[in-house]
């Protein structure tokens, strides 16, 4: 029966998920936190932290993660194949359907109805990020990632990966 819940956890976020990753996540963060309570929302955003850090599409390195904790090798796996499933599935069986309709006013139109609802999830994400994280971690700390984050990348310009190279060091030296 895990394997199932696990499946479900990652497939049904794939297929509403319009958007890729960032879409997505919102969505596995209501499966995997609210709906079975297999992580809480402070090691989902530890994940979802490590996920961004790392090279490579972010939904199946969360998946393989949590899948792995929850249910072990094969829980992994399956976690892994029902994250990339819709695609997969869209791409073999609407691939011609949407290529014909890739130009329709209706379909942008659609689009252009979509998009702020994933602003507005990704918006209530962040929201819950943050104040687990001051929570856990302390304001100032928060202020100080925070202000120093901002500072590096918009006046230093230094590349966003140093500044996540930076931030987790931070953190492992005085948050771990």
């Amino acid at each position: 029966m895990i394997y199932w819940e696990i499946f479900l956890a990652f497939f049904i976020p794939g297929i509403v998920g319009y958007g890729g990753g960032p879409a997505t996540i919102p969505l596995i963060q209501e499966e995997v936190v609210h709906n079975y309570g297999w992580v809480s929302t402070e090691r989902f955003g530890e994940i979802l932290a490590i996920g961004n850090a790392l090279p490579g599409p972010i939904v199946t390195k969360m998946a393989g993660y949590i899948g792995y904790e929850v249910g072990g090798a094969l829980g992994a796996s399956v976690a892994l194949f029902a994250s990339v499933a819709p695609s997969l599935l869209a791409m073999v069986f609407l691939l011609k359907l949407l290529y014909k309709f890739k130009n329709s006013p209706k379909v942008k139109r659609m689009t252009g109805f979509i998009r702020p609802t994933v602003a507005v999830l990704l918006g209530v994400m962040a929201y819950e990020f943050f104040f687990t994280s001051v929570e856990s971690s302390g304001i100032w700390h928060m202020a100080f990632l925070t202000i120093a984050s901002l500072l590096l990348l918009e006046k230093w310009k230094v590349h966003p990966a140093f500044v996540i190279v930076g931030a987790l060091l931070y953190g492992a030296l005085f948050l771990g």
